[in-house]
C-alpha cells in the first residue's frame, strides 16, 4: 500500500538528494579535477577523454534539473545509466565494496538503481516541469 498524500514529498527528498549529489559530482569534476584532468582520467579507462567532458556536463546539468524538478523522470533515468557506466567502468576492478581501493562497484550500482526507481516514481512534490501533468 502506498500512502498517496506522502509519496509525493518522499520523492521530493530523494529528488532533491540526488540531485545535490550529482551538482556536487558535476562541480569537483570541473573544479577540483578540472576538465583537462577528468579526460585524462577518463582515457585510463579507456574511454575516450570527450566523454568525461560529457559526463561532468550531465552531472551538472542533470543535478539542477533534479533539484529543481524539470523532467526529473527522464533526466533520472538517463543518470541511471550514467552510475551504470561508473560501475562498470572505473569500479568493476576494485570488487564489490565501496571502501575498497578506487571503489568498488556497489555504491554507483545502487544510486543507479535509486535513478530508476525515481524515473518510475514520478517527479514528486514542487517540481517545475513534470512529465506529465494531471
Amino acid at each position: 500500500m502506498i500512502d498517496t498524500k506522502l509519496a509525493p514529498y518522499g520523492i521530493l527528498v530523494l529528488r532533491l538528494l540526488t540531485g545535490a549529489l550529482f551538482l556536487t559530482h558535476g562541480l569537483t569534476k570541473l573544479f577540483v579535477f578540472t576538465p583537462a584532468g577528468t579526460m585524462g582520467f577518463f582515457e585510463s579507462l579507456g574511454l575516450p577523454g570527450w566523454l568525461g567532458i560529457v559526463t561532468m556536463a550531465a552531472e551538472f546539468l542533470g543535478g539542477i534539473a533534479l533539484l529543481t524538478g524539470i523532467y526529473a523522470r527522464i533526466v533520472s533515468f538517463g543518470l541511471g545509466f550514467i552510475l551504470l557506466g561508473a560501475a562498470f567502468t572505473a569500479h568493476w576492478g576494485n570488487g564489490f565494496g565501496f571502501s575498497n581501493q578506487g571503489g568498488g562497484w556497489e555504491y554507483p550500482v545502487m544510486w543507479a538503481i535509486v535513478q530508476f526507481t525515481l524515473a518510475v516514481l514520478g517527479d514528486g512534490a514542487y517540481a517545475l516541469r513534470p512529465l506529465s501533468r494531471k
